[in-house]
């Protein structure tokens, strides 16, 4: 895992595509039992190298309902974006993630993590990534979904401050899907 780890910090595959150039950011390790699979870092996580160290993930971190030493407790949880470094700034904010990493990267990591039981896609990159044609016609229907998905995949959407519309227009996800989110998390990792 040290190596395979090592291997995908010195990436640099879509180097010439990257405004501020290549620092995959990952977190893992052969005990986690939970999965985080996001969109791609942004400036800040960039920055610090820190996975989810802005606004976005202590939202995240609020609807897991877990704190900080036991979210960047590697051997508890892995952080694996779709895309390992800062794509650049699009018209409503960041860029896709690069589409190289999750074919490159994702099925050799996960094969040396055997003890996951649970895999949370945040966002429709990593949803349709994985959930393929079961995803449903777009986010809000596919995390209204979020049952048939289970108990592998927990689907969720991107817990941006920008995404605060979004939760005003469905308060049915802080009601209904937060708290079986909060009850899943707390029973893997009991």
């Amino acid at each position: 895992m040290d190596t395979l780890l090592d291997e995908i910090r010195n990436c640099e595959v879509c180097k010439a595509h990257l405004p501020l150039g290549p620092r995959p950011v990952v977190a893992a390790h052969p005990d986690a039992k939970i999965v985080i699979i996001g969109q791609a870092p942004g400036t800040r996580v960039h920055e610090t190298g820190i996975p989810w160290n802005d606004p976005s993930g202590r939202q995240l971190r609020k609807w897991l309902d877990i704190t900080d030493d036991t979210f960047y407790d590697e051997t508890k949880i892995a952080i694996v974006p779709m895309g390992f470094c800062y794509p650049g700034k699009g018209k409503s904010g960041d860029l896709p993630p690069r589409p190289e990493c999750a074919p490159l990267w994702h099925e050799t990591l996960f094969d040396q993590m055997p003890k996951l039981e649970l895999v949370i896609l945040i966002g429709i990159y990593a949803q349709k990534h994985y959930l393929g044609k079961a995803a449903e016609k777009n986010l809000t229907e596919t995390v209204k979904a979020y049952k048939n998905y289970l108990p592998k995949h927990f689907v969720l959407p991107h817990p941006s401050p920008r995404n605060r519309f979004w939760l005003t227009k469905n308060p049915w996800f802080e009601k209904e899907v937060v708290p079986e989110l909060k009850k899943r998390v707390l029973k893997v990792l009991e």
